[in-house]
């Protein structure tokens, strides 16, 4: 007798699986971000179910890790031609207890809120996805940006745990090979943020961006838009409104709103008042 959907073993994915990843998200009706999919498998850790009847995943999943102290969920996707049968509750009690203990975060789809909430994830914050081609109107910012050396590292990953509240390093460091830009902002000769500009399918998204103030990160913002061709696409949070209403006044429009949920923290660590926007929605 065939094994029941909801009880397939769950495997380890690797850098291997990046196509039958891309295979799935693009079955939901998603991009297939392969860009993005290569950086989470190399970074975190995914998991997948396999469908038994033909090649390819039925369900998939990625963690990347920050040490005992956050863990950041995403990319949880179910074949449509299995949705609602249980498979997507299966994964992800196998990563709950994988992590565990270790506190979670996520950013839930209005579809995805339920499930997770069944499994005790609560709401936390809201981000907003805004997307489209920046043009700017009105007086340039102020701040002075410039592309981020080799020599900056040390500099970013000391303002980013500063402001993230958890160590990023093993995901930042892969930053200058996976972003199309990467570029800081200072004053006096201290860093004062940064932010990357990224390739996914058509667009360019922006992330992290992490600013001293609004005013750093519209500069870094613009600055970034200045050097491509491409739309911008973004997920900021929404606490940051004078921030949504600019990048709206210059030509990003909305296009959706994701729930930032927590399980085993009350809070996210670090400042959010300096947290702009995730690297991804997936990695935090």
């Amino acid at each position: 007798m065939p094994t029941p959907l909801n009880e397939l073993p769950v495997r380890r994915l690797t850098p291997a699986d990046l196509q039958a990843c891309a295979n799935l998200s693009e079955d939901r009706g998603w991009p297939r971000e392969e860009h993005k999919w290569g950086l989470l498998l190399a970074a975190g850790t995914g998991y997948g179910i396999d469908d038994p009847d033909a090649k390819g995943l039925v369900a998939a999943c990625v963690v990347t890790s920050y040490g005992p102290e956050l863990s950041a969920l995403g990319m949880v996707l179910v074949a449509e031609r299995h949705a609602r049968r249980g498979v997507g509750r299966r994964l992800m009690r196998h990563v709950l207890a994988e992590a565990a203990g270790t506190p979670l975060t996520l950013h839930a789809t209005p579809n995805g809120r339920p499930l997770y909430e069944e499994l005790g994830f609560t709401h936390a914050g809201r981000a907003e996805m805004v997307r489209g081609r920046f043009r700017l109107s009105g007086p340039a910012p102020r701040d002075v940006t410039r592309p981020a050396t080799a020599e900056d590292l040390p500099s970013i990953l000391r303002l980013d745990a500063e402001v993230f509240g958890v160590d990023r390093t093993h995901m930042l460091a892969r930053l200058p090979a996976f972003a199309d830009q990467l570029r800081v902002a200072e004053t006096d000769g201290v860093l004062t943020g940064y932010a990357a500009a990224w390739p996914n399918m058509e667009t360019h998204v922006v992330g992290p961006l992490i600013a001293r103030d609004t005013d750093t990160a519209k500069s870094l913002i613009a600055s970034l838009a200045a050097r491509t061709e491409r739309p911008l696409r973004t997920d900021i949070d929404v606490r940051h409104e004078e921030l949504l209403a600019w990048v709206k006044a210059n030509g990003l429009e909305p296009i959706a709103f994701n729930a930032v949920m927590l399980r085993g923290v009350p809070a996210l660590p670090g400042d959010w008042t300096r947290r702009f926007a995730p690297l991804t929605v997936a990695a935090g």
